[in-house]
């Protein structure tokens, strides 16, 4: 079993590495990873490879004898790249992949910028039946186009593929910066929301956001703890029920910003403040990974925030 494992180096693949390499299950696996920019340090069982995605050749030697394929590679807000790597660079992986001899499965990491997360509203759970709506920007664009590009895959050479498709990443501490007012993690844009003078007092006095939605209800936004994520990429890995199947992988619950002040004003006894926000709250559907792949998240809302302040 060889796995080709792109955005190796990322805070995902860093995990998944680990994790895939300690697995009881095959303890012959193989792991070529393709490294763009960063290199991996030398280690049993795991080849690294230099070269870019957008690079046919390159792409061609990476597939060579490959049973597995886990692509994350991605980029973020930048037009000049984005079109290369998430288009060009998936269509080169995916032409190699159905032509190889050896190819079994192919697996891609999608994420919940293709329904909009909180940007667009829906009246009920998203699962992977909703419609794709995407916010504005080249990088929701490009997992969009992503997820239709392998599901033509399916329709016009009938590969064994999947899709994992996963909101916000967390790891460490990252939660608890997502609620920092002076070294924030992510967003939202603090800026956007507030003056300089409210940023400025919120963070000298260590006030927890509660954000409100679009309706004046607090927002609840879905997360996924990297751990999570990798568990449900494993149980998906060589799975036949994976096959051809899109999965929603997030929390059981989204995060309520309501319930993350309480029990910070419980735990660490933490003050809060109340931000309007043009956001909306929505939920994503996880049932249909719990029921196929027997994949259950072992973060809930209590144990992603407390371990984001004990790190």
């Amino acid at each position: 079993m060889l796995v080709l494992v792109t955005g190796a180096t990322g805070k995902v693949g860093r995990v998944l590495l680990d994790q895939l390499l300690a697995d009881p299950r095959w303890p012959d696996l193989r792991i070529r990873a393709l490294c763009h920019n960063r290199t991996l340090s030398a280690r049993d069982r795991l080849e690294s490879v230099r070269g870019s995605i957008a690079d046919r050749e390159a792409v061609e030697q990476a597939m060579a004898g490959v049973t597995h394929v886990i692509h994350m590679a991605t980029v973020k807000e930048d037009p000049l790249s984005a079109m290369d790597v998430s288009v060009k660079g998936m269509f080169w992986m995916l032409e190699s992949y159905r032509q190889s001899p050896t190819a079994r499965q192919f697996m891609l990491i999608g994420g919940d910028c293709v329904v909009g997360h909180i940007i667009n509203s829906y009246d009920s759970p998203i699962t992977e039946n909703s419609p794709r709506k995407p916010y504005p920007g080249v990088y929701a664009l490009s997992k969009v186009l992503e997820e239709v590009m392998l599901e033509q895959y399916y329709v016009q050479y009938g590969i064994n593929g999947c899709c994992l498709r996963a909101p916000w990443i967390m790891e460490k501490d990252d939660f608890r910066h997502v609620l920092d007012f002076d070294q924030q993690f992510g967003g939202p844009d603090w800026d956007q929301l507030l003056t300089s003078a409210q940023r400025t007092e919120y963070a000298t006095t260590s006030k927890v956001p509660i954000l409100l939605d679009s309706t004046g209800a607090t927002l609840k936004r879905n997360f996924i703890h990297v751990t999570d994520l990798v568990n449900a990429m494993l149980a998906a890995l060589d799975n036949p029920a994976s096959r051809q199947n899109l999965f929603n992988i997030a929390m059981n619950q989204p995060v309520d910003y309501g319930a993350v002040a309480e029990h910070l004003k419980q735990t660490r006894n933490l003050t809060s403040v109340t931000i309007e926000t043009p956001f909306h709250s929505n939920w994503l559907d996880n049932a249909k990974a719990r029921q196929l792949l027997g994949w259950h998240p072992r973060y809930d809302m209590a144990r992603l925030v407390d371990d984001a302040f004990n790190y």
